[in-house]
């Protein structure tokens, strides 16, 4: 059978795309609030466009927030994507303003000492030693990435000590482009717009639920 997929439905932008990459990557999937889908599906995912502290907004909205911290405690996958990742982390710091974040993951989202921004476009990934989402897929594959905002390495120390498996990527300094700790896995890049190594990963993630 599909692993029953949930993508949250807390008002961001790409829900449907999400949606449709996780359905071609196999999954049976519903875009929804319900708080009861959500905490008994197979794996919950959590998407994000725009601002940090808007997307705190809707997710706090909807209890969001609450119910990614209970599907953690009953040890059930969620995975974060784009601003989806960030939420995760403990605070996210915008234009000089401290918003707080899910605090699944130690750790504040800072905007990136870079010469271009937002980073748009494709861009190498290199993997954790061990990674499962990034199982099979190889070295030097591009991921398309759209953000100005991400968990800089500079603050990854309390992350990396937590147990997590951190994948780095660098625009303009490194940052984590992807994270991984038990049930809990996030990418700042768009697997649902990389092509076939999105899919890819998506599939990985689908192979834990």
């Amino acid at each position: 059978m599909s692993a029953r997929v949930v993508v949250l439905d807390y008002g961001s932008g790409n829900l449907r795309s999400a949606q449709r990459a996780l359905a071609r990557a196999g999954a049976d999937t519903e875009v929804t609030a319900n708080a009861d889908a959500a905490l008994e599906c197979d794996g919950l995912a959590v998407p994000g466009v725009g601002a940090f502290a808007a997307c705190m907004t809707g997710l706090r909205a909807v209890g969001g927030d609450k119910l990614i911290a209970r599907r953690l405690e009953l040890g059930r996958p969620v995975l974060g994507i784009c601003v989806g990742m960030q939420v995760l982390f403990s605070a996210g710091l915008e234009h000089g303003v401290r918003t707080e974040g899910c605090a699944a993951w130690p750790g504040t989202v800072e905007r990136l000492s870079a010469g271009v921004l937002p980073h748009m476009g494709w861009n190498t990934v290199a993997a954790a030693p061990g990674s499962v989402l990034f199982a099979g897929i190889p070295p030097e594959t591009r991921f398309y990435f759209v953000h100005s905002y991400a968990l800089r390495a500079a603050g990854a120390g309390e992350l990396t000590r937590a147990g997590a498996l951190i994948s780095w990527t660098e625009h303009g300094e490194q940052f984590a482009a992807a994270a991984e700790r038990g049930v809990l896995s996030a990418t700042q890049f768009h697997p649902e717009k990389s092509g076939d190594a999105g899919a890819m990963l998506l599939s990985n993630w689908l192979g834990t639920l």
